[in-house]
């Protein structure tokens, strides 16, 4: 503890050093002091020193091994030590400098990394508070046009953070202060405006403090807000499209045609009889797999998608008198155990009925079934294929079934997820529709019950029988607001949960809520058409997806028709002599094919999962592509280039 205290003390000598840390791991809600922190780095750059000193004892050792065995290391630099110096070229001393120099190097690298991370952390959560700050100023402006006070509109706001996201979160700084801290409203707002990550809800505060000591009109001032946000969001959609673009294009350089290019000259190499089989297994298990995960994290951090919309329902249970025995009695009361143990069950059976609706709802579900299959059918090939003492020969004979093993796993899962994509994409583009005739509905005096009975018999395609089952919930004795929750659980998704969100909030308040409909509508036009203009602007991205892996398989299929033949044919006559094509009759041929061919499968798998990435910010919606490129490969592969007739020695 001595030793903690005396670090702690030479680390916060110079408060003004670690100032910027200490405001980051506020805006960050790290939940951590500043000494806290640094005492954490502080570990765990010992750690990470202690990791980079077995590093560089390992790698110096080695070459001190060289050294005694009378070998030597080449003198690069051709450095000569004095005689009065010469101690320092001792293996011994050369080990334990570099171990110092590593431990230190490693502690020091880890631990400015470690005093960047809460930085890190801020801007990720400012982009998340940016993404649900037009919604959240929504359903500020909602509850506020129904009466409601500012402070118990942050209450509500802050009681759903699981459909607002950060935003909320934020916003629950202020009812902190409040009731735990004993400030008034308008000092934790500015103290909110102070520690934000985000500057545009900064901005927002900056304004609305404004406003509340002016006198101003806070229903005017949030419905102008609402409006900037939204048009602001189409800019923001055109610079993040820019980005997107570049990262595409970064991708299709860097990891489908470097690889390829790569390929060529590691089967190029392999007419020396070198490494080459090494270095492309590199090439081809690691750098293509690991480069295109990256891409994929990349593309994921750089489009700050919002998280998935939760709803929790709190659930009371009557626990009065459970210890006591009680009579049994007839009449009604077996017939409500019946019905309890009916709600047990009736998942399962509803399951068993009908199992393609549960993979609709849920597209993780087929995974319990078609993962089993697959297994089942990779073991029933191997217990069918004969033994080959030969590994390639077993690989060749296994690559294509493995490829059908994935596609069990990937074909059903992509079909159920583009079945329930296109559901709710067809509701969620008549949203708008549906939100402005019940806003005009409501705007000549109906109440939202009539107004729901008149949609009813409209025209609005796959929302047509949501809104009926919604009038149905309501004929049975639930309100609107509780119907349209159902309709939310059943849809599950972000933009519906925050729509039902907005407008149950306004009908509890008032029943005049045509402005808020009309809001609701237009912030739901706006999110339709951002989601058009991205898949219009990433098309051609796709589409290059596309051609560079047809291009990707076209080179490889002539490097395995042409080229490798060529080798087969050279090294089974034998070269001799000591020229530079001497070893060609060692060349792995065999294992270059393969190699090639996996080259082709990974890139389609990944390449299909970036297309779904860029194009509609789901890795789900890439598994479509990546079924379709890997059917491609495996048809070009089995059917063309296995019976390729001048192909001798490879698949014989």
């Amino acid at each position: 503890m001595n030793f903690r205290h005396s670090l702690q003390k030479w680390l916060l000598r110079d408060p003004i050093r670690y100032h910027s840390v200490h405001a980051d791991l506020v805006s960050s809600r790290s939940g951590l002091t500043l000494e806290q922190y640094l005492w954490k780095s502080v570990r765990i750059s010992v750690v990470s020193g202690i990791i980079f000193a077995i590093l560089g004892y390992i790698v110096s050792e080695f070459f001190a091994q060289e050294v005694r065995s009378g070998r030597g290391v080449y003198n690069v630099l051709n450095l000569q030590l004095p005689e009065s110096l010469a101690f320092l070229s001792s293996p011994t001393v050369v080990v334990s400098v570099s171990v110092a120099v590593s431990f230190a190097f490693g502690a020091y690298i880890a631990y400015l990394l470690l005093l960047r991370l809460p930085h890190i952390e801020k801007n990720n959560r400012s982009i998340k508070i940016n993404l649900t700050l037009h919604n959240a100023v929504a359903y500020m402006y909602a509850m506020r046009r129904g009466g409601a006070e500012l402070m118990s509109i942050f209450y509500a706001l802050s009681e759903n953070a699981p459909i607002y996201g950060e935003v909320a979160l934020e916003f629950r700084q202020i009812t902190r202060d409040v009731d735990y801290f004993g400030s008034d409203m308008l000092t934790a707002m500015r103290h909110l405006s102070s520690t934000t990550p985000s500057a545009k809800l900064k901005d927002f505060l900056e304004d609305l403090l404004s406003v509340i000591e002016s006198g101003g009109d806070l229903s005017e001032f949030l419905a102008s807000r609402v409006r900037l946000y939204q048009e602001e969001a189409r800019f923001e959609q055109k610079q993040f499209l820019t980005l997107l673009s570049m990262v595409a294009e970064s991708y299709v350089t860097l990891f489908v045609a470097g690889p390829l290019f790569l390929i060529i000259i590691m089967v190029v190499m392999g007419m020396m009889g070198g490494s080459a089989v090494l270095q492309l297994s590199l090439v081809v298990y690691a750098i293509m797999p690991i480069g295109s995960f990256i891409f994929i994290l990349l593309i994921d951090v750089v489009s700050g998608r919002a998280e998935k919309a939760e709803r929790y329902t709190r659930v009371k249970e009557l626990n009065t008198y459970s210890d006591v025995l009680r009579e049994k009695k007839g009449g009604e009361e077996p017939l409500f155990d019946q019905l309890h143990m009916y709600d047990k069950v009736r998942t399962l059976t509803h399951y068993i009925r009908h199992p393609f609706e549960s993979f609709v709802n849920d597209v993780n579900h087929t995974l319990y079934i078609t993962v089993p299959i697959a297994i089942l059918y990779i073991v029933l090939v191997l217990l069918n294929i004969p033994y080959y003492a030969d590994p390639e020969i077993f690989m060749e004979v296994m690559n294509a079934h493995l490829v059908i093993a994935l596609l069990i796993v990937l074909i059903p899962y992509a079909i159920f997820y583009e079945i329930w994509s296109h559901k709710v994409k067809g509701i969620q583009s008549m949203i708008p529709d549906f939100l402005e005739r019940m806003a005009g509905i409501n705007r000549v005096g109906l109440t939202i019950a009539q107004a729901i009975g008149i949609m009813v018999n409209t025209n609005l395609g796959l929302l047509s029988y949501e809104i009926r089952r919604i009038k149905r919930d309501m004929d049975w004795g639930a309100n609107f607001s509780e119907a349209l929750m159902r309709f939310e659980q059943r849809i599950s998704t972000a933009s519906i949960a925050r729509t039902v969100t907005l407008i149950t909030k306004a009908s509890e308040m008032t029943g005049q809520i045509g402005e808020v409909l009309a809001i609701a509508a237009s912030d739901a036009k706006m999110s339709e058409t951002l989601k058009k203009e991205r898949l219009a602007e990433m098309f051609i991205y796709t589409a290059i997806v596309y051609l560079s892996f047809f291009v990707f398989l076209f080179v490889v299929a002539v490097l395995s028709t042409q080229f490798l033949p060529v080798l087969a044919h050279i090294g089974t006559a034998g070269i001799s002599g000591s020229g530079p094509l001497s070893g060609l009759g060692s060349v792995p041929v065999k294992s270059f094919d393969r190699l090639l061919y996996h080259a082709c499968l990974i890139q389609a798998l990944f390449s299909g999962l970036i297309a779904g990435q860029m194009g509609e910010a789901s890795l789900a919606a890439g598994v479509k592509h990546s079924c379709v490129l890997l059917i491609i490969a495996l048809v070009v592969f089995t059917f063309f280039i296995a019976v390729y007739p001048d192909r001798p020695g490879i698949h014989g």
